[in-house]
């Protein structure tokens, strides 16, 4: 959410960042708006100035026996005056409000310009696609003839972009989210949250989800929404409060499922589980002060790429473009997998900074140690990983010729010390 002092101090500038972004200046039109509803207010203060002395001057003229007919027909007209101007103002207001909303975060000055995700830019890669020795598979083929992926299953019982999973596969599964958990706790310092997986308007709001996004969301019938990721419960926590700056950062983390009704993705990725209306995802957020937000964004995602280094699965950074950045987000890195079966580099890990967008959105400031005035928090968050997608990466990277899958030494503890997923 922007501040519409930003856009009094500076309408070039602002209209600048919204063309990095492919978007119309609206500077004009706000500022149009934001003069009228300050003339709104500014008369709203006279008239009310006015009402409050009138009101005295009929007091005193009651007591003393005067005629007050004028004086509180003069006050009559004066509340009417009073309440029009209060109506303009508050839909001056909402007007403004309306468009504010509705735009994205600033980038970062060193987001690459570039129209969509073909300007991306490779920051670095780690590890080498392996040559397998033979022709790979892709995870849904392996996963069906191990008799463990069933799509035809899941579409009886809910339909398309589903899948159920059974046996090893199901373990695995589960083993990856414990494994990302224990690490993200035990090592990189965030705090485990079990979060609702419903959530009202004001955090789908706060977390700059609606109004934009949704059409991209579940909706209950009793008007609450199913989760697209728990960066939205576990980001407004801090939702109107005020975090003394001693307390700072919060990261915390947790494994939930997530729900997206997929809206505009038709025809990508329709076999196989990369793009589910439902999936598992272990997801970090970090509260930060704004001088810190940088180098936490930095953290984040080295948090991330432990995740792929230890499963053994070749990754590269990729630094997104300004018209593939999300809504929200001033800078994201992508950390996409090698998957052999597509032959391709494919996203399995976003971390995005969002600096104050949310906070302003939701109210979420903190108290400097100083004592001087409230600032607005920075908010960051980032997949630690999705575990479907880090599923499809371990099957793809760690297939064998039989159409076995070995599994990485990093989640043999959690399976009960099975090390190859078989047919036998």
């Amino acid at each position: 959410m922007h501040d519409i002092r930003a856009v009094r101090s500076d309408p070039a500038g602002f209209d600048a960042a919204l063309a990095r972004r492919g978007l119309p200046p609206v500077s004009a039109e706000l500022l149009a708006q934001d003069t009228d509803r300050r003339a709104a207010l500014t008369a709203l203060q006279e008239k009310q100035a006015r009402r409050n002395a009138l009101a005295r001057e009929v007091g005193q003229g009651r007591r003393s026996g005067a005629d007050t007919t004028a004086m509180e027909a003069a006050a009559t007209v004066l509340r009417d005056e009073t309440e029009a101007l209060e109506n303009q103002a508050a839909r001056l207001d909402e007007a403004i409000r309306r468009v504010l909303e509705g735009l994205p975060n600033v980038l970062d000055p060193d987001v690459p310009d570039g129209p969509d995700e073909t300007a991306n830019v490779v920051l670095k890669q780690f590890g080498e696609p392996r040559d397998l020795g033979f022709q790979p598979r892709q995870h849904f083929e392996l996963g069906e003839a191990l008799g463990m992926m069933d799509f035809a299953a899941a579409a009886k019982i809910a339909g398309a972009r589903f899948v159920v999973l059974r046996g090893l596969l199901a373990r695995l599964e589960r083993a990856l989210g414990q494994f990302m958990i224990d690490l993200h706790t035990r090592e990189h310092g965030y705090t485990e949250h079990v979060v609702p997986s419903l959530v009202n308007d004001a955090t789908a709001y706060g977390t700059d989800k609606l109004p934009k996004f949704a059409d991209t969301l579940f909706q209950t019938t009793d008007g609450r929404w199913l989760i697209p990721t728990a960066e939205v419960p576990l980001t407004a926590l801090v939702m109107g409060e005020i975090v003394p700056e001693k307390e700072l950062p919060m990261r915390v983390t947790a494994l939930t499922d997530c729900f997206r009704s997929e809206a505009g993705a038709a025809g990508r990725d329709t076999r196989g589980m990369l793009r589910q209306h439902q999936f598992r995802k272990v997801e970090l957020v970090s509260i930060v002060h704004p001088d810190r937000s940088v180098e936490e964004h930095e953290r984040m995602t080295q948090c991330a790429e432990k995740v792929l280094t230890l499963l053994e699965v070749p990754f590269r950074r990729v630094v997104l473009s300004s018209g593939d950045t999300g809504f929200g987000s001033s800078k994201t890195y992508d950390l996409e997998a090698w998957l052999p079966g597509q032959q391709a580099w494919r996203e399995i890990s976003s971390c995005s900074n969002c600096r104050d967008f949310q906070a302003r959105r939701m109210n979420a400031r903190f108290r400097p140690a100083d004592g001087k005035a409230l600032g607005y928090l920075h908010t960051l968050n980032g997949s630690g990983v999705a575990l479907g997608r880090a599923l499809i990466a371990v099957m793809e990277n760690h297939q064998q010729a039989d159409g076995s899958i070995l599994v990485p030494g990093v989640l043999w503890p959690y399976m009960g010390g099975i090390e190859r997923i078989g047919r036998d």
